[in-house]
């Protein structure tokens, strides 16, 4: 472990951690690392993470990439990371609407397609590949491929998603619905630990934690009623939207079959919908964070997020 502290626990010396203005003047904070390496530049990636994360979790997949000549770009989502809060807890991710999230990746994008060099790919992780896809779906963004890893595409509840989203309303919208809707882990009423919904590998879960008490304001905590009640609808909308059967940029996607959070059932029919897209699925030697988990499912994953760029995200 110690020998990749250096890229997991550490920003590197060439990166800038900065903001960017949002619509409405919303600060984001930003990540930017440009190429390095011999084949430098082999393009740009751009990489969202998901629901309550922050980009410094992700600093040794980053590395990988770079280290292939890729400059790596992110940002922390509004109201979640280093990107301010919309609630008045802290520690509460809370959203008004999901084109919120839509909107900004559709100005940061924009932004960042004009400054990148080619071939330009966008990757998202859980919250972050449903807002890829949505965004793909409605034109806001256009790259040359694109990555969903664990993408929520559907959430994983006992009920059934028609329900869920009925007892989402009902619950939430009784009182403050920016209040949490649990109080703490990834779900509410589990006996799993939370890391055990994220992944087998003890080392790269404390590296979130690391990060968490060496930078307390990037800990978000559970989501807000409103956010969950937004999650059901823009997934329910996502899944029904015509417009994934024309949505022709070449996708990725990578699927955990005992995934505990998002449902990957949900996620394989959608992909069955979209013109060019290859998944890749795992079993349960993977929880949800298929990136982040031990280095035989890790390696694999990367070793297929590759292959898939080598044939899809040629040289511009």
């Amino acid at each position: 472990m110690a020998s990749s502290l250096l890229y997991r626990r550490a920003i590197p010396a060439d990166a800038r951690i900065s903001r960017w203005q949002a619509p409405g003047g919303w600060m984001l904070r930003t990540f930017e690392w440009p190429a390095g390496g011999e084949d430098a530049p082999r393009g740009s990636i751009l990489f969202q993470t998901g629901r309550g994360d922050m980009f410094e979790k992700y600093l040794e997949l980053f590395s990988h990439w770079h280290a292939k000549g890729w400059a790596i770009s992110a940002f922390d989502w509004r109201g979640q990371g280093g990107s301010g809060r919309l609630a008045d807890d802290p520690h509460c991710g809370h959203i008004d609407d999901f084109a919120t999230y839509i909107s900004d990746l559709k100005a940061f994008y924009r932004d960042w397609r004009e400054r990148a060099v080619g071939p330009r790919i966008v990757m998202g992780h859980s919250m972050g590949g449903h807002l890829v896809l949505r965004a793909l779906v409605e034109g806001a963004i256009r790259p040359d491929a694109a990555v969903l890893i664990a993408p929520m595409l559907g959430l994983k509840t006992p009920f059934g998603a028609r329900l869920a989203e009925w007892l989402a309303r009902l619950l939430g919208n009784v009182g403050n619905s920016a209040r949490p809707a649990w109080k703490r882990n990834e779900k509410p009423n589990t006996t799993e630990s939370r890391q055990a919904l994220l992944t087998h590998d003890g080392d790269r879960y404390s590296d979130e934690l690391f990060w968490q008490q060496a930078k307390p304001e990037l800990l978000t905590g559970p989501p807000s009623w409103n956010w969950l009640i937004e999650a059901f609808r823009s997934c329910r909308e996502l899944r029904a939207n015509r417009a994934l059967s024309r949505m022709d940029v070449p996708l990725l996607m990578l699927v955990a079959r005992n995934d505990a959070l998002v449902d990957p059932k949900a996620a394989l029919a959608i992909a069955a919908k979209l013109p060019d897209s290859r998944t890749v699925r795992f079993g349960p030697e993977a929880a949800h964070e298929i990136l982040r988990e031990v280095d035989s499912v890790r390696n694999r994953a990367i070793g297929e997020i590759d292959l898939f760029l080598d044939a899809r995200a040629g040289r511009r």
